[in-house]
């Protein structure tokens, strides 16, 4: 396989949103962590403009990339190895010493937990039991990483059990068509406004169902996609109309969110309407992206390396930091958007230094989801491109 560097930049973009999203949840009336002193219903809107594809556009991309990684990796048993170390270590590293600080804000903003950080963790944060409602030990938002462990040994196991067989031609056959577009939001409509209706996801493993039958899919379809050009090429087809629909999509979504802001219920039936718009903004937003990545964005720059490389790292670090520092701007009541401003400068800045830090550190490269070795560290610096290769 070759590259698909507009894939990488799909990433970097999506992880990117990732930050702005999770600070976002800071200030609109949803729960979190830990919330502004002055929330308000209108940044709903705005968080809605992703809220329907941001993670499953991440799975998909997760799976293209597990076609390229296990043909690197020479067969599915090295291909296990290799995600286990760079899945396992650094979400046993974030659940034992990054995630921690989050629950005990949680507790202390939300509950009246008088205990200092220290004693929390050394005491209560692996109680194997419930604190605030809040079951610790928690991997909270690295349950991102948990599901696609999970569903990259789903999918190592098919293909041991295929052994050697391939279902390529039928995806081709099937996906090769405008049903690249009709057939996932079927299945999506199908769960979301019929067998499912109104289930939201719990991120945990063994009681989302939801979550499972959204991107397990998502996942499996972009590992397909990684090696067939009849979808790639019927998403060139399509991905302009699915645009259209995305944005329609959405001015509904956000149309029934200003009417009916936060909590309170649709009257009949536009509450069906809400759900039907935002699982076809979800899907065709995804295959409007990949279609822009495909035509547009298909091509190398100095920085991409790094930033593909810093992504995960990011994601592990990015909403303790966010956490922390709302924690600490609290007391001051600052007025929102020097807040909002201050939390994402701080926030991209924090995930900078941790990964920069350890890049360098080999010891700690495993740890934060990075390679391991000088030769890693060197490939994942920005480099100059000769003309033709930009």
């Amino acid at each position: 396989m070759d590259r698909h560097y507009g894939l990488d930049w799909l990433r970097i973009g999506a992880f990117g949103l990732l930050i702005f999203y999770h600070v976002g949840m800071v200030f609109v009336p949803w729960d979190f962590h830990v919330k502004t002193a002055h929330p308000a219903e209108w940044v709903a809107i705005p968080m809605l403009a992703t809220n329907s594809w941001r993670l499953m556009l991440l799975f998909v991309v997760s799976g293209y990339a597990s076609r390229a990684l296990l043909g690197k990796s020479g067969g599915v048993g090295a291909f296990i190895g290799s995600r286990n170390k760079r899945l396992l270590i650094p979400l046993l590293f974030g659940v034992l010493f990054v995630i921690p600080f989050q629950p005990w804000v949680e507790v202390t903003t939300k509950y009246g937990y008088a205990q200092s950080f220290g004693w929390f963790w050394l005491h209560d944060y692996f109680r194997f039991g419930t604190l605030g409602g809040i079951v610790l030990p928690t991997w909270q938002h690295l349950w991102f990483v948990v599901y696609l462990w999970v569903y990259t040994m789903l999918l190592a196991a098919g293909l041991w059990l295929m052994r050697g067989r391939s279902l390529q031609r039928v995806f081709d056959r099937v996906f090769g068509t405008v049903l690249v577009v009709l057939l996932p939001i079927a299945w999506l409509l199908l769960f979301d406004m019929y067998l499912l209706q109104g289930a939201q996801e719990t991120h945990d493993l063994f009681s989302d169902p939801i979550a499972h039958l959204h991107y397990l899919p998502g996942f499996l379809f972009g590992f397909g996609l990684a090696r067939s050009e009849p979808a790639m090429a019927a998403i060139g087809r399509w991905w302009k109309q699915a645009t259209l629909v995305a944005m329609g999509s959405y001015i509904i979504v956000a149309a029934i969110e200003w009417r009916w802001p936060g909590s309170a219920m649709p009257n009949p039936p536009f509450g069906y309407i809400f759900a039907a718009a935002h699982t076809l903004q979800g899907w065709c937003t995804i295959i409007a992206l990949i279609g822009v990545a495909e035509r547009y964005w298909n091509r190398d720059h100095p920085w991409r390396k790094t930033l593909t490389e810093a992504v995960f790292p990011f994601y592990i670090i990015h909403q303790t930091v966010i956490v922390g520092v709302e924690w600490a701007l609290l007391p001051y009541q600052l007025p929102a958007a020097l807040e909002f401003a201050i939390l994402v400068a701080a926030t991209v800045a924090g995930c900078w230094a941790f990964y920069l830090l350890g890049r360098e550190v080999g010891w700690l490269r495993p740890l934060i989801g990075l390679r391991g070795g000088t030769a890693a560290r060197r490939a994942a610096r920005p480099a100059t491109l000769s003309p033709s290769e930009a």
